[in-house]
C-alpha cells in the first residue's frame, strides 16, 4: 500500500486570556435547576429570567442549598433540601480531591447527565433528532459502562513538606495537594501506588522539587515514569533500584528515559503483543479499549482497505488488520515503532503501513483518502479540524470517529454532515467513571 502524499498547513496561534480580578463573596440560598457539563449544579441568583447563573460544585438538581458565592461560582456550605437522587460517595476524599465530580449522583441520573452533555453539544451545532432540528441526523444514543475493573493508568503528584512526602491529586481549582492512601476507581493492580510513589520519591526528598509519577498496570508489573526529576545521581539511582526490586516494578523511566527495567512492559491488542513505549497513550480502562475496538470494527464492517488516523500504538489498527489492509498514521515516533514491532511478530495479520505523520499540520489529502473503503479517526481532545475537512471533501463512504470531547466531535460532525454524511450509529462509552469525560464512537455514512 502506498503512503499518502503530504500537504503543509500553518499553525495558528491562540490569543492570550485577559487577567482575572477577584469578586467579593456573599452567602446566598439558591435552588439548583440543572447540572452543567462539568457536573456542577446550576442555579439562578434571582427568580427572574434576567438572573445570572451561578455554578455550584457537588449540588444536584432540585436541591435547596446555602452557598458562598462570587456571583459566578458558589462553594457549597449546606444542603437545606437534598435531592432524592443523592447517594453516599464511595471515596473518603470526594469533594476535596479534584479527580471525581459525580460520586454523589445515583447511576441512572448519572448516565442521563453524561448523555445530555453529548446531546447538548450536538444540538448547539444543529444536530438533533427532534422536529426543531435543521439537521435531523441523530439516532438514539447508546450508552455503555466501560469502567470495568477500574483505570489502568494514574499520575500522582508528589510534594515534600514538613518532613513528609505527600502523594495524591490536586484539589479542584486549587494548588493544594490531597495526600491519599488509595483510590477506589483504580484497577486492583494500582491499589498500592500512593505508597510506591512515596518510596520512589524518597531519594529526591532533599531537593524538595515537585514531581509527578505515572503508573501503568501491565501483565509484567507496574510501568512507572518519574517526571520532573532531572539529572539523577548514582546514589539516587541505587535507592531507586531497591524500590524497583521491593515492589517488583516492570520498568522505571525518568522523564521518559529508561533508568531500570526488570522486564519489558507489553500490552495485548487483539492477536498482537505491543511493547509499551514510556508514557505513551492508552485508553483509560482495559474494558474501555476493548469496547471502543469492538465498536470500531463493527462500524468499519467489511471494508478491505482502512485508514487509521491518530492510531497511537495500534489498538484499532492491529485488530482491523485481521481482516483489512491498514494505513496507520500518528505523530508519535515511539508509538509508531511499537506498532510496527507488534505487527512484525503477530501472526495472521494483513499488511499494516504505519507512518509517522503530524495530521494536524499535514493531514492526509482527500485524493489519497479516496483509495480507502473506510476511515477510522481518533484525535486528541481538540478534534481534527484540518483532517476532517479533507475527509469531508473525499469520496470515502464510511467514517468511524472516536472522540473524547463532545464539543469538538459536534463541530467536526457538522462538517461531515454538511458534505453529505449521515450519522447512522452513535455510542457513548463511559470509561471515566464519576468524571465529566465521555468517549463517543460515531459512525458516518454517505
Amino acid at each position: 500500500m502506498t503512503t499518502p502524499t503530504r500537504r503543509r498547513h500553518k499553525k495558528r496561534r491562540s490569543p492570550r486570556s485577559p487577567n482575572k480580578t477577584q469578586t467579593p463573596q456573599s452567602q446566598q440560598t439558591v435552588q439548583i435547576a440543572k447540572l452543567g457539563r462539568q457536573g456542577e449544579g446550576i442555579a439562578a441568583t434571582k427568580p427572574d429570567i434576567s438572573a445570572q447563573h451561578v455554578f455550584v460544585p457537588f449540588a444536584l438538581p432540585g436541591e435547596q442549598v446555602k452557598i458562598l458565592s462570587d456571583g459566578k461560582r458558589g462553594d457549597l456550605l449546606e444542603i437545606i433540601v437534598p435531592s432524592p437522587n443523592r447517594i453516599q460517595p464511595i471515596c473518603p476524599y470526594f469533594t476535596r480531591c479534584g479527580g471525581c465530580s459525580m460520586q454523589h449522583l445515583e447511576n441512572k441520573s448519572y448516565q442521563a447527565w453524561k448523555l445530555n452533555t453529548l446531546r447538548t453539544a450536538l444540538k448547539h451545532q444543529g444536530i438533533n433528532s427532534t422536529s426543531e432540528s435543521k439537521l435531523e441526523n441523530l439516532p438514539e444514543i447508546d450508552f455503555i459502562d466501560a469502567h470495568g475493573n477500574g483505570r489502568r493508568r494514574v499520575t500522582l503528584h508528589i510534594r515534600f513538606t514538613k518532613g513528609r512526602i505527600l502523594a495524591g491529586f490536586m484539589q479542584a481549582k486549587s494548588r493544594e495537594l490531597i495526600d491519599i492512601d488509595s483510590c477506589p476507581i483504580l484497577a486492583p493492580r494500582l491499589k498500592n501506588t500512593p505508597d510506591i510513589a512515596r518510596g520512589l520519591a524518597a531519594p529526591f526528598a532533599s531537593s524538595k522539587q515537585k514531581l509527578d509519577i505515572q503508573f501503568t498496570a501491565t501483565p509484567e508489573g507496574l510501568d512507572c515514569d518519574i517526571q520532573g526529576a532531572g539529572n539523577v545521581s548514582p546514589e539516587t539511582h541505587v535507592m531507586l533500584s531497591k524500590c524497583v526490586q521491593k515492589h517488583q516494578l516492570a520498568r522505571l523511566t525518568i522523564d521518559g528515559e529508561t533508568a531500570l527495567q526488570r522486564c519489558k512492559p507489553m500490552i495485548t491488542m487483539g492477536a498482537a503483543l505491543v511493547p509499551l513505549p514510556p508514557s505513551s497513550f492508552l485508553q483509560a480502562t482495559d474494558l474501555g479499549e476493548n469496547t471502543l475496538a469492538d465498536l470500531v470494527l463493527k462500524g468499519v464492517g467489511k471494508a478491505k482497505k482502512v485508514a487509521d488516523l491518530f492510531c497511537g500504538i495500534g489498538p484499532f489498527a492491529l485488530r482491523l488488520s485481521t481482516r483489512s489492509q491498514v494505513y496507520a498514521a500518528d505523530s508519535n515516533t515511539a508509538m509508531i515503532n511499537a506498532l510496527k514491532m507488534a505487527a512484525r511478530f503477530a501472526k495472521g495479520l494483513k499488511p499494516i503501513n504505519a507512518n509517522v505523520r503530524d495530521l494536524f499540520r499535514d493531514p492526509v489529502y482527500q485524493d489519497d483518502l479516496n483509495a480507502f473503503d473506510a476511515i477510522v479517526i481518533n484525535p486528541a481532545r481538540a478534534g481534527a479540524h484540518s483532517q476532517i475537512q479533507e475527509i469531508a471533501a473525499s469520496t470515502v463512504a464510511n467514517v468511524v470517529y472516536v472522540s473524547c470531547d463532545p464539543t469538538s466531535l459536534a463541530r467536526d460532525a457538522l462538517i461531515l454532515i454538511q458534505s453529505g454524511y449521515q450519522i447512522t450509529q452513535i455510542t457513548a462509552v463511559d470509561q471515566f467513571k464519576y468524571a465529566n469525560h465521555i468517549e463517543t464512537v460515531t459512525v458516518f455514512k454517505r
